[in-house]
């Protein structure tokens, strides 16, 4: 990202100073190898930036938002593991009609999940294994 920013600059400094297409790509082409733009971007930068464009950065593109990943379906997901822990990604993404994908990406980052080899895994506890081992741990001690 931050090498096409600079490309961008260049560009833009090729603008500024009146290069024509062909000497810019040629500079372009030289100062980057392998990692230039194509001759194509060279040309509607450098075309945007003669007509008084300022900013370097792309545009924002519009784009679908991402709802699947809400805090709703985070609770959703929270919750339905509450009820049962051993239940796998798929069919939690059944069960609440989310992709899996998204499933496993609130399992694995908004969650403190890990998968464990045995039931109440102390060393990375689960959404349950942690209520469990605050129920269990005292009777444990006074044993």
């Amino acid at each position: 990202m931050e090498k096409t920013i600079e490309q961008s600059y260049a560009i833009k400094f090729c603008a500024k100073l009146n290069k024509s297409l062909t000497n810019t790509d040629q500079m372009i082409q030289e100062a980057y190898r392998v990692s230039a733009p194509s001759y194509s971007q060279v040309s509607k930068w450098l075309k945007l930036f003669k007509n008084g464009r300022e900013e370097v950065d792309d545009d924002p593109r519009s784009g679908w938002p991402s709802t699947s990943k809400s805090d709703k379906n985070v609770s959703r997901v929270h919750d339905l593991l509450n009820t049962d822990r051993r239940m796998s990604v798929r069919m939690i993404a059944e069960t609440l009609s989310i992709p899996k994908t998204t499933v496993h990406d609130i399992v694995a980052d908004n969650l403190p999940m890990w998968k464990c080899s045995q039931p109440h895994c102390s060393a990375h506890p689960g959404v349950s294994g942690q209520a469990h081992l605050g129920k269990v741990a005292p009777a444990l001690l006074q044993s």
